[in-house]
């Protein structure tokens, strides 16, 4: 864009520099001239969001210094409707452009005789063209099509949506010309659909091509993601002039010994990355593995583990409650129970308990597979700090799971005199007023609930302790709310989805680890087989031949009614169907999330005191229920449910000492993800195994089902993929942490600036910004 002199002197400068400067027409500015260059100094000192510059700086300056942070719109080369277009890829700035990191890689390093092109691959080749015309298919559809050929054969060419007219000026016979595309099969032809084009003069060498034009053809060729209006040729033209003016301002703050061997600096990572070398290994670029891109990866996960490392050691350096083990109810709870805890339980007890003696805030996230008795650890957690006088909040997702955690801590408590309440959003006048008055005078001991118990008009006497039951449904939020409903108290957070561990790394890591990874004695491995809708009336047979040896059926449905849109079976019209039409003679209930609390309360109490036969259910029974008379789950779509949910509603049978089964029904149509979900229930029934091959399937931010969670927006980095790098990482930061605690240290200033730039308000300690 120019800004031009008029007649009279005045600058008449283009509104799109205006408005980046934060300037309109009419604004008195003053200029500073100095090498034919004119400076607009802006009175104002705000930045405007596209230009992105410091506050006080010129976006000539700022292009002067190279400032990674100059808006896109003010590279050469980059007017305001291609500003605009790369705005819908999310890049307004220069580093923006530079960590858009291109989805594979071509090799166009050779030409390759047409007779050698392989169906499947992107290939470089050189040829004439024989003939072109628009044709018709006989499914009636235009195309244009160009045979091309050189001394070793032919090839077509096709494009679906050209105009005619161009293409025929364009796609004459007899001009040739270096082409590249990927090569696709069609009967017995093989074609090439809307190849890149490089014309040569008559007579010339088709390989002067492959190095005329070094950006598209004669190296290992970046293939970016575009937007509509957006093609590679350009994107691959605006790379080479951000990398040419800017790559030398890339700074990299981590300290050099602190990066794995091998790998190469940040500035020659985002080179390679875009410019690969000549001799560069294809198939580890496309994977994700070449050095380059492993160590931007190492990048950011380091500042991502370092932040955490920050927030860990803050928790560690607050004052916290020291509890005293005096066992008074442990040791008495250890007395009830009609059966031993599991080493495993044993060791993350230990574990708890120790974090519970320190002056600092225990932080630490419990896992362990269905039925490994996490509640159990929990509630020993929780007599740890009852002996010592303080109040436990125990946080449950879902009131049917909160109903769960009183009646089975109840139990034993009561036995002990110690008082265990309940709070639900249905508690309503008198009945609410008298339970939150014995919360805030500490007379309710322990008080279990849903998100309500973080209300804010709920008040603790005294709270000691915060358990926090599947904490990736909750997110990081309600764990600060819960810390300031006491003085710092303890938190403990469970999940009984298993989160793999390089997740857990990233999600949780300012999270002590404990994992129970044995089962309860006894607990006898479910058997999960795939039936499909061929095969319902053997299911129905299992069901009848459960309840005449006198144990129960849960039976899932995916959704609570029938809507025009869908053909998932409704779990309200089959209950009724099964019961009038199937089992005439097995008594049936209903149990959905919209029912109210004490009709779900009621179904659940017949269906535990075997008043039923059949619990025809909704996902509520996900979590939680224990019944161990029910030795069959049925899943009805099962194809339509995650893996996590499969395995979670397996859980509810297989509890008592009969042989279980799960049956996952489908109606046959299943997905490629479809059909790997349901083999994967059929093949094992480690919840660890299980949800690795649910994050793989899914990815993070589908396994985790909603961004609240906290997880990090890496724009390289993968999670699944660099797994070892996530680790490496993480031990750099915490290391890096444990000596130089508030990044203080000579040499670090740079590396403190650049966390709190990456990591911004979610960093909410003092010694950071």
């Amino acid at each position: 864009m120019d800004v031009t002199i008029g007649k009279d002197g005045s600058l008449i400068v283009p509104t799109a520099i205006l408005a980046a400067a934060g300037l309109s027409s009419g604004d008195q500015v003053s200029i500073d001239v100095s090498d034919k260059t004119i400076l607009i100094v802006r009175k104002s000192a705000s930045a405007h969001p596209l230009s992105s510059c410091g506050a006080q700086e010129t976006i000539a300056d700022a292009i002067k210094k190279k400032n990674l942070q100059t808006g896109i719109q003010f590279v050469k080369g980059i007017g305001p409707k291609l500003a605009m277009l790369l705005e819908k890829r999310g890049i307004r700035t220069v580093e923006d452009a530079l960590y858009l990191l291109p989805l594979r890689y071509e090799d166009r390093r050779e030409l390759i005789p047409i007779a050698r092109l392989r169906t499947g691959q992107p290939a470089v080749f050189f040829g004439t063209i024989v003939s072109a015309d628009s044709v018709t298919t006989k499914g009636g559809r235009k195309v244009f099509e160009a045979l091309i050929g050189d001394e070793s054969g032919t090839i077509s060419c096709k494009w679906f949506h050209a105009n005619p007219v161009w293409m025929k000026r364009t796609w004459k016979v007899g001009r040739s010309g270096v082409f590249c595309g990927e090569v696709s099969q069609f009967g017995y032809q093989r074609e090439v659909h809307h190849p890149d084009a490089e014309w040569l003069p008559d007579g010339g060498d088709p390989r002067s091509v492959l190095t005329a034009d070094p950006a598209n053809f004669g190296r290992i060729v970046p293939i970016y993601p575009l937007t509509d209006g957006l093609h590679q040729k350009a994107m691959r033209r605006i790379m080479k002039e951000v990398l040419d003016v800017f790559l030398d301002n890339v700074e990299c703050a981590i300290p050099s010994q602190l990066l794995p061997s091998g790998f190469p600096l940040l500035k020659n990572a985002l080179a390679a990355v875009h410019v690969p070398a000549v001799e560069a290994d294809l198939p580890e670029l496309n994977e994700g593995h070449s050095a380059a891109h492993r160590a931007l990866a190492f990048d950011e996960f380091f500042y991502w583990e370092l932040g955490l490392a920050l927030k860990k050691r803050g928790v560690a350096l607050e004052e916290g409650i020291a509890f005293q083990v005096t066992h008074r109810y442990t040791k008495e709870l250890v007395k009830l129970l009609p059966f031993e805890l599991t080493r495993a339980q044993r060791r993350v007890l230990s574990e708890i308990k120790l974090d519970m003696m320190s002056p600092h805030p225990m932080h630490r996230l419990v896992q362990g597979d269905v039925g490994s008795g996490k509640t159990l650890v929990a509630l020993m957690a929780a007599l740890v700090a009852v002996e010592n006088g303080y109040q436990v909040a125990i946080m449950a997702p879902t009131e049917i799971l909160a109903e769960q955690h009183w009646h089975t801590i109840q139990r034993w408590c009561s036995q002990m005199g110690i008082s265990v309440v309940l709070v639900t959003a249905a508690l309503k006048g008198k009945a609410r007023k008298e339970l939150l008055e014995s919360v805030a005078d500490g007379r309710a001991q322990i008080v279990v609930g849903t998100h309500a118990v973080i209300q804010e008009k709920i008040e603790f006497a005294r709270l000691g302790l915060g358990i926090i039951d599947e904490q990736h449904r909750f997110g990081v939020l309600q764990r600060g709310i819960l810390k300031k409903k006491g003085g710092n108290p303890d938190i403990l957070v469970m999940t009984a989805t298993p989160i793999p561990r390089t997740l857990a790394m990233t999600l949780f890591g300012d999270l002590a680890l404990s994992v129970i990874d044995e089962l309860p004695p006894g607990r006898i491995a479910v058997e999960t087989k795939i039936f499909f809708e061929s095969r319902r009336s053997q299911v129905y047979d299992m069901i009848r031949e459960e309840a005449r040896q006198g144990r129960q059926t849960f039976i899932i449905y995916p959704l609570v009614e029938e809507t025009e849109k869908s053909d998932l079976k409704a779990a309200s019209q089959m209950a009724e169907h099964l019961e009038k039409e199937i089992f005439p003679s097995l008594r049936i209930g209903l149990l959905h999330g919209r029912m109210s609390l004490d009709e779900k309360e009621s179904i659940m109490s017949s269906f535990k005191e075997h008043a039923l036969d059949v619990l025809v259910s909704t996902t509520v029974i996900e979590v939680g229920i224990d019944i161990p008379n029910a030795s069959l789950m049925v899943i009805e779509h099962a194809e339509r449910f995650g893996l996590s949910q499969l395995h979670q509603l397996r859980g509810r049978v297989g509890r008592g000492s009969a042989r279980s089964r799960c049956i996952l029904l489908t109606p046959g149509k299943l997905s490629e993800d479809g059909e790997k979900r349901l083999r994967v229930m059929e093949s094992t029934s480690d919840g660890f195994r299980i949800a690795e091959a649910d994050l793989e399937i899914r990815g993070p931010g589908d396994f985790l089902g909603t961004r609240q969670a906290g997880m990090p927006d890496f724009r390289v980095a993968d999670i699944l993929r660099d797994g070892t790098i996530l680790e490496q990482a993480r031990q750099a930061a915490f290391g890096l942490i444990e000596e130089d605690p508030d990044l203080s240290a000579a040499g670090h200033a740079a590396l403190r600036e650049e966390l709190g730039r990456r990591w911004g308000k979610r960093l909410e300690l003092a010694l950071v910004g």
